[in-house]
């Protein structure tokens, strides 16, 4: 395997109680930005409605087009560019009408007048209120079992504190992505879905590699007076290159996506651009940090009472 470092002997969780602050501020203003925006912006597959995708000869505003479909008084409609600045997205709320009837009227609206000129409509989708809303829920159940999957597999396979570490290291990381989305004004959509899980797997991942290094260098000889903190630094920079490496290669494939991928894709990438730097920093930084403070806490309390016992 590559080694980009050569014995590396960084005191990364030495720097845990920093690393909780960033984290603490980094996951409020997240949640701020949630509740105050009142909540995630969902897509059409979530919300149901009508979503029509428009392109114009020429480039026109956003304020013509929403006060030509202000005509057909279909509530309020979002409209965005979607990549380029003669094409835009309309997203119309659900109605009593039929999709069909809906384009029809839309593109009566958008053809009244001459302010627009002439346009194509490319795509239209209708997604039903129940649609939306069993989408809504299989999320929900698909994140919950996810977590829940963590958390036994690691329970199982090294021990409890591992398993809700890693499971507090995952929520930490999806927090941030969605507070990511929600300070970008992004929406949440089934591709977005695809990209929090994709970064839930590559999360626990490299946490999965962390805790098999420390089991493997317990299982040996440990030098007396060897803490479990330095072990389990140990164990990190012991894995410091495999992690680099490949955060690097799905962080520069995100990027490509990203900036080159074209607008269905950038929401996708966004998420995994975001998630691949949260879930390596939570990998250490979280999971293993807080590993490292409960057993101490777990020994501490463990000293004490012998101590108590033989004073009794």
């Amino acid at each position: 395997m590559i080694e980009l470092f050569r014995n590396p002997n960084y005191d990364l969780i030495g720097k845990r109680k920093w690393a909780y602050y960033i984290s603490l501020v980094v996951t409020v203003i997240g949640l701020v930005s949630l509740v105050a925006k009142g909540g995630l912006r969902y897509d059409l597959d979530f919300t149901g409605g009508t979503l029509l995708q428009v392109r114009f000869e020429r480039v026109p505003s956003v304020g013509q087009i929403r006060a030509n479909l202000a005509r057909i008084q279909l509530g309020d409609s979002v409209i965005q560019e979607f990549g380029d600045s003669r094409e835009f997205v309309i997203r119309v709320p659900l109605t009593k009408l039929g999709s069909e009837e809906v384009a029809k009227r839309v593109q009566g609206a958008l053809g009244a007048g001459t302010e627009l000129g002439k346009f194509e409509i490319r795509r239209a989708e209708y997604v039903g209120p129940q649609v939306g809303h069993d989408l809504q829920l299989q999320a929900v159940y698909a994140v919950i079992a996810g977590l829940i999957g963590i958390l036994l597999y690691i329970a199982v396979r090294f021990d409890f504190k591992g398993g809700v570490a890693a499971v507090i290291a995952v929520f930490h990381d999806v927090l941030v992505c969605l507070g990511a989305l929600s300070l970008t004004n992004r929406e949440f959509s089934l591709p977005v879905l695809a990209a929090l899980l994709t970064v839930i797997g590559y999360s626990v991942n490299d946490t999965i590699v962390a805790y098999d290094r420390l089991r493997e260098n317990r299982g040996k000889f440990v030098p007396k007076g060897r803490t479990f903190a330095q072990q389990m630094n140990d164990a990190v920079n012991q894995t410091l290159s495999r992690t680099i490496l490949t955060s690097l290669t799905t962080f520069f494939s995100a990027a490509v996506l990203l900036f080159f991928g074209g607008k269905t894709l950038e929401d996708f990438a966004f998420v995994l651009f975001v998630g691949v730097i949260t879930g390596t920093y939570s990998t250490t930084y979280v999971a293993a940090a807080i590993v490292v403070d409960w057993t101490r806490y777990v020994e501490g309390r463990a000293r004490r009472g012998k101590k108590a016992a033989a004073k009794a």
